[in-house]
């Protein structure tokens, strides 16, 4: 499967990061959120990051052709000819579940639905879905045009040929897919709350300040 339109739910930080690297790569995206004024904040972050990136002489290619490549709605709708979506919403699996049943009966019969998600079960995620074999997870991390990697996580019935194009997207995108099992936290953040939880016991037990913490973990 080629992917060419990348749909992107939620214009945050994350929405809009994964808007801006998909437009960089010579995707067509469609951003979208709840409000106007979401997407106009959001619309701003992509452009001063675009010029920042222009400035430094790291975008090759001029910040207006990548931000042409960016359009904006307020309807989902407006998804019914996306290859891929990818949702970057709230946390929450009953936002998500709601965001992913629309999903389902706008886009089109070939679209690979993906969510951002950091811990929720994309399992759980596709089961709402009457495609959970073209479901799966595109972890991206934050600040998205800066970092590297992509936790691509496959649900239990998250198909091979959808592994592969959401895989090849990504590495379009610049980016390194790290392919992941469906599990409470997947690599990253079940990794990441033990070392954040012991920091806490450090600072309980008395080892260090939260200042002296925080400048072993930074320079150590």
């Amino acid at each position: 499967m080629t992917i060419k339109t990348i749909g992107v739910v939620g214009a945050g930080q994350m929405g809009g990061g994964i808007a801006q690297v998909a437009a960089q790569s010579g995707f067509t995206v469609i951003l979208c959120d709840v409000k106007d004024e979401f997407l106009a904040r959001g619309v701003a972050a992509i452009e001063k990051s675009l010029a920042k990136l222009a400035e430094k002489g790291k975008l090759a290619e001029d910040a207006k052709i990548v931000r042409s490549r960016i359009s904006t709605t307020t309807k989902l709708e407006d998804f019914s000819g996306c290859d891929l979506i990818v949702e970057a919403i709230v946390e929450n699996m009953n936002a998500k579940a709601d965001c992913f049943k629309k999903l389902d009966a706008i886009a089109p019969a070939h679209a690979i639905l993906a969510s951002n998600t950091s811990s929720i079960s994309i399992t759980a995620i596709a089961a709402t879905t009457q495609r959970p074999a073209q479901v799966i997870g595109m972890h991206f991390m934050n600040p998205v045009v800066l970092m590297q990697l992509v936790e691509i996580i496959r649900g239990q019935k998250t198909s091979d040929e959808t592994y592969a194009a959401v895989k090849a997207a990504a590495e379009k995108m610049g980016k390194t897919g790290a392919e992941v099992q469906d599990y409470p936290g997947f690599v990253s953040n079940r990794v990441l709350m033990p070392m954040i939880n012991e920091a806490i016991k450090c600072l309980y037990d008395g080892v260090g300040t939260g200042e002296t913490i925080d400048k072993v973990m930074k320079l150590g």
